[in-house]
């Protein structure tokens, strides 16, 4: 992310197609020495979506959104992020995207100000709009009380709201977010949500992964992954189907690839 010219804000459209999705994974797949982590994924995003991954750890989410993040390349397979490869134009796709990490990279012994001026100084941003941006996110998350606070002394859930302002201050038209709540209290992961409706309503797209089901059931389309692979994409109604809840749903389509894969070795 570092170095790049600052982009058009979210949802200004810029180069990027106004029709069509704005994020193609094809045949996407990725392995740690023999062991498969992301098995032959494809998906699409839409502009102004929120794309849910949900999973248990292990299940491979971390991994592909890194590919998509262009933070590592495929093993197989094309990623395009609006129209970007992010095996050839990873720099092109770095300036459309905000990513953040399950372990953001927050300077603990910087008040919430000065990692606020840190990242707008790595995105370029001066002049009257380095202060517009910096009052409006702060404002936005709810941190400007705590402008002289180190980062240190912030809650879990503060700090998470602090990363995902530092992220958003180069206004990126395609969010990506590694389980961004893991671990924070209910009050915080809801009001970190609420910031994110709110960047949908602005016309971003967001890309998230989650282990909390409550959280798959606010997204638009939601992928269920096991083993690094779909079993599932849908919205969350249609993932729900016939069962009472996607906790039962998903269990249900676990259970099953888990028997269908044991019955398989025993039949080899």
């Amino acid at each position: 992310m570092h170095g790049f010219a600052d982009p058009p804000p979210a949802g200004s459209g810029g180069s990027l197609p106004s029709a069509g999705p704005l994020i193609r994974v094809e045949g996407v797949s990725l392995s740690y020495g023999t062991l498969p982590a992301v098995r032959d994924i494809h998906l699409t995003v839409d502009r102004g979506d929120i794309f849910g991954l949900i999973g248990s750890d292990g299940a491979g989410k971390s991994s592909l959104l890194r590919m998509i993040a262009a933070m590592i390349r495929p093993g197989a397979g094309s990623i395009l992020m609006g129209g970007l490869d992010t095996r050839s134009e990873r720099r092109g796709v770095k300036r459309l995207i905000g990513y953040m990490p399950q372990r953001f990279g927050l300077y603990q012994d910087l008040t919430v100000g000065e990692n606020m001026d840190f990242f707008l100084d790595v995105f370029g941003v001066s002049g009257p709009e380095r202060q517009k941006r910096k009052d409006r996110f702060l404002r936005f998350s709810n941190l400007d009380p705590f402008i002289d606070r180190l980062a240190a002394n912030l809650s879990g859930g503060m700090k998470q709201k602090l990363g995902l302002a530092c992220v958003l201050v180069h206004q990126p038209e395609i969010l990506v977010l590694d389980e961004p709540t893991n671990g924070v209290d209910p009050v915080s992961r809801q009001e970190f949500w609420e910031i994110l409706f709110q960047m949908k309503r602005e016309g971003m797209t967001i890309l998230v992964s989650t282990a909390y089901l409550d959280e798959g059931e606010k997204c638009d389309v939601l992928a269920l992954m096991h083993r690094g692979e779909f079993l599932a994409v849908g919205t969350p109604g249609d993932i729900r189907g016939s069962f009472p809840n996607l906790e039962e749903a998903m269990i249900d389509r676990i259970e099953k690839t888990d028997r269908e894969l044991a019955h398989d070795r025993f039949q080899y």
